[in-house]
């Protein structure tokens, strides 16, 4: 047996077998690696007579029975429309002009919170919660219908004032602003114009109503998701159940103190709605679950205040709300000082590949405008890199083929002496000063970096919907293409993505992955041995249908870095005076097939 190919297939199952069984066991052997799959500790929160208590006040659990008719504050900016209502400043109403539903630019925009009374019910609300010597009543709560105070119109640097005063001289003031992109900042103030002191504390929840639709992708989080004094954690929908039943809170929850920073919210695949109170001070983070009503709940709770006679604090809590877009995150953490919100995207246990291949991919997109020709330039770069470490590699490969005359005569002269074999061989490849193994070392640098382009294409909201050339007009979806209509020429539709009838009449572009890596296995001759000849043969066909099925970005990536890897190739085989036969390996091959054919 050829040992450069059989090195080669073993590191290829070998990577594989680590890879699988890093995401099957490792959370399982490593728990407090994978904060994906773990839950956070609850931190005890003192019973004091001060400390607010969940189940009592109004307004810190969610309702199910849809608002009366009230009315509403219109949001307008640049990326966002919608509405708030003024009973209890509910932000229920609230799409994403710059997105729709499918590719076809006249389909619905996407809607990101919808009242109680719709499908699965997702909104945000914020309030105050009494403390002692105050009921609910005397503090502005969900039922409670706000006056404008100033403003029209929520957009943005166009900030609007909400009002409301209760019957002890406590005066309630809210300005709510948004910027050109998706953050709501919501400021309370407080005023006592009273005669005893007001104890009192804020707070500002993201409620979700019945399981939203699921998206069902592994390498997707959809859940919740907090950083918490700069651990972040995330967790799914299936795990809210299970939390323990918190006696305070009344239903099952986690609660978390922090005393520096964090934030708290939900993420769906590209959306995500987020709670964020000021950094560097103390607050309450609460993951809750109503089972009754199916309620999924996260909260944050500001410091318990009290506000003196003839005295006015405030609190302001931020709130994201829209497209999960990389360089508006990293602005807000970077500029707007939310330490860790880069993360509020889902980079994966890869992360140290994820974060710079993204920030390469969204350079180049910047540069070419078009975001396949940016994948393609990435392959480039990705190839590059490791063109050091690929030369060696090749160089070793060829050594090894111009050995092959004397590994033969070996084996002629070991016979069965397997040991005796193994003992020449390791002397005469230190005499020639090559490394059988090397020839590896392009498929454990190549399967990283495959997941991490995996990832990316499927996190990434930047991909989502970016058209290529033709008929390619989302490369984070299958090639929509067909051998089932002959590519488009017969009259009738392509099958649907992901079912049996896609999966076997391929599209153009993984025939374009087999054809390439056909070419790079008829470099080299088929091995003498015949399991061999039959997986080098059968490999093409396998990641061909296999990858069919995958976005069209990765596919691209895929067959330009096996054009690349094939030039590479050719070109070092040549340098070194081994002029690969293609077209005679090609021929042989044929030969082979047909001679087998004959014979049966």
């Amino acid at each position: 047996m050829d040992d450069q190919n059989k090195n080669l297939i073993l590191a290829t199952v070998l990577s594989f077998l680590v890879i699988l069984g890093w995401f099957v066991a490792g959370p399982m052997l490593f728990p407090q690696w994978f904060p994906a799959e773990t839950q956070a500790p609850l931190t005890p929160v003192a019973a004091t007579p001060e400390a607010p208590a969940a189940a009592a006040p109004a307004g810190t659990v969610a309702s199910t029975e849809p608002l009366p008719e009230a009315p509403r504050l219109t949001i307008d900016t640049p990326k966002l429309s919608g509405s708030i209502s003024m009973l209890g400043g509910r932000f229920d109403d609230l799409s994403l002009k710059t997105y729709h539903e499918t590719i076809e630019p006249n389909s619905p925009t996407v809607k990101l919170l919808s009242p109680v009374g719709q499908t699965t019910p997702y909104y945000a609300v914020f309030g105050w919660a009494p403390g002692a010597g105050l009921t609910a009543e005397d503090v502005p709560g969900a039922a409670t219908e706000w006056k404008i105070a100033s403003g029209g119109t929520l957009s943005a640097g166009k900030p609007v004032t909400l009002q409301w005063e209760n019957s002890k001289g406590l005066k309630f003031l809210r300005t709510i602003s948004v910027d050109e992109d998706f953050m709501f900042t919501v400021t309370d103030s407080v005023q006592n114009t009273g005669s005893a002191a007001a104890n009192l504390y804020s707070y500002g929840q993201i409620i979700r109503q019945g399981l939203p639709a699921l998206q069902g992708i592994y390498v997707v989080h959809e859940g919740l998701v907090r950083r918490t004094d700069g651990g972040l954690e995330e967790l799914n929908y299936s795990k809210f159940a299970s939390m323990t039943p918190n006696e305070r809170e009344g239903y099952p929850a986690e609660v978390t103190e922090a005393t520096q920073d964090g934030w708290i919210g939900f993420t769906d695949h590209y959306w995500m709605t987020t709670l964020v109170p000021e950094q560097g001070k103390p607050y309450t983070a609460v993951a809750k679950y109503l089972p009754g009503s199916d309620i999924y709940q996260a909260e944050v709770r500001q410091p318990l205040m009290t506000v003196a006679p003839g005295a006015t604090m405030e609190t302001t809590t931020r709130m994201f709300a829209g497209a999960k877009e990389w360089e508006a995150i990293r602005a807000y953490q970077d500029k707007a000082g939310i330490p860790g919100f880069i993360d509020s995207i889902d980079w994966g246990w890869f992360y140290f590949l994820t974060k710079p291949i993204f920030s390469v991919l969204h350079w180049l997109h910047g540069l070419i405008g078009n975001m396949g020709l940016a994948i393609i330039g990435l392959t480039f770069i990705l190839k590059l890199l490791v063109l050091p470490l690929a030369y060696k590699s090749y160089v070793s490969m060829a050594r090894m083929k111009e050995l092959q005359p004397e590994m033969e005569a070996l084996k002629e002269r070991a016979g069965d002496d397997k040991q005796k074999l193994q003992k020449e061989m390791m002397a005469l490849y230190k005499e020639r000063k090559v490394n059988p193994a090397a020839g590896c070392l392009p498929i454990l640098i190549q399967i990283p970096i495959f997941f991490s382009l995996y990832k990316v294409i499927f996190v990434t909201i930047e991909l989502r919907q970016a058209p290529f050339f033709g008929w390619i007009r989302d490369l984070s979806a299958p090639d929509t293409s067909s051998i089932y209509n002959l590519f488009g020429l017969l009259p009738w539709s392509s099958p649907e993505p992901h079912t049996l009838l896609a999966t076997i009449f391929i599209g153009v572009l993984p025939i374009l992955l087999g054809i390439t890596m056909w070419l790079q296995q008829k470099l080299n001759p088929a091995p003498a041995d015949p399991v061999q000849q039959q997986i080098f043969a059968w490999m093409p066909f396998v990641f061909m249908f296999m990858l069919g099925g995958f976005a069209s970005g990765l596919v691209i990536y895929w067959i330009t870095n096996n054009t690349i890897t094939f030039a590479q190739q050719y070109l070092i085989m040549l340098s070194h005076g081994h002029k690969p036969d293609l077209f005679g390996n090609i021929k042989s091959g044929f030969k082979k097939k047909a001679v087998e054919v004959a014979k049966k």
